[in-house]
């Protein structure tokens, strides 16, 4: 499903990039170093995605999005996050923003995260709704007896969080905002929770998650080629699931686990002193 986008970013390098790795994929990429000049683009032109970096000089992210919903825009809206402050995310998500990405991004995150975005702009128009949202729905009920049971315990947000990611798999941010309304929280509470503790996620995982640490421990013995081994075992890159579901592949910066260089952890079991060479068996037992 092919549309047109506009990458909004101060960082030229971000632009090129958006554009060599979503060109090939069908869409039409157009960038903007500033939002003045996206306001131009938009004006002259429909697009059905919007990609913004959040921090930027003079105008940010936010006066984009601001923009946007006040000239009553249909185009989606991506944001290009580093290190946001949780009112920054938690305004963003007032905003109505389908998605974010994390800087740095993988192509294929880049690639995953503009597809299910156009597809949840395009179905928004033809009443169809993403496998994404189906899911949700199909678990409301269960979502809403989870938050119920927890509305009035104290410290309820974290025992919420994990209920509700044994029951998805992840935390996306539609289900941040049902928690913090049901909890009567901040959103940007529920996100900085979520972002804070290493065990929540907000993308989908396989049902092993291979983790590779690159501390600098790890890295300096041969963290990068047991990376790259999984990559060619699974078929996968960094942030993506193998076709079955069965394995999803991610790095740590770290995983406090120095002593065990290189480490590798497979859902709750830490592997030290990985072979790069034996990687391929280390995996076998979870088949």
């Amino acid at each position: 499903m092919a549309g047109n986008i506009l990458v909004v970013d101060d960082e030229p390098v971000v632009i090129v990039s958006c554009e060599r790795i979503l060109t090939p994929e069908g869409y039409s990429v157009k960038g903007a170093s500033s939002v003045d000049e996206a306001i131009g683009h938009l004006q002259n032109g429909d697009y059905d995605l919007v990609i913004t970096d959040l921090k930027m000089p003079n105008k940010g992210g936010l006066d984009l999005i601001k923009w946007l919903r006040d000239n009553n825009s249909k185009a989606g809206i991506v944001v290009i996050t580093g290190y946001p402050s949780q009112e920054t995310i938690k305004d963003a998500l007032h905003m109505g923003i389908v998605d974010y990405l994390p800087k740095p991004f993988s192509p294929a995150l880049l690639i995953d995260v503009t597809a299910k975005a156009i597809s949840f702009v395009k179905s928004k128009g033809i009443e169809e709704v993403t496998s994404e949202e189906q899911e949700i729905t199909a678990k409301a009920e269960e979502i809403k007896n989870v938050i119920v049971s927890n509305k009035d315990r104290p410290g309820g947000l974290i025992p919420v969080l994990q209920q509700v990611q044994e029951i998805l798999g992840y935390l996306p941010p539609a289900v941040l905002k049902l928690i913090a309304r049901g909890l009567n929280l901040p959103v940007s509470e529920v996100h900085g929770v979520v972002s804070f503790y290493s065990f929540f996620t907000m993308k989908p995982k396989g049902k092993h998650n291979v983790r590779v640490c690159m501390g600098t421990a790890c890295y300096v013995k041969r963290a990068t080629e047991i990376l790259d081994k999984l990559k060619d075992i699974l078929g996968i890159e960094e942030e993506e699931v193998t076709e079955d579901k069965q394995f999803s592949l991610e790095t740590v910066r770290c995983l406090g686990a120095c002593g065990l260089a290189p480490v590798v952890v497979v859902d709750h079991d830490t592997h030290g002193s990985v072979d790069p060479v034996k990687v391929s068996g280390l995996l076998e037992e979870y088949n």
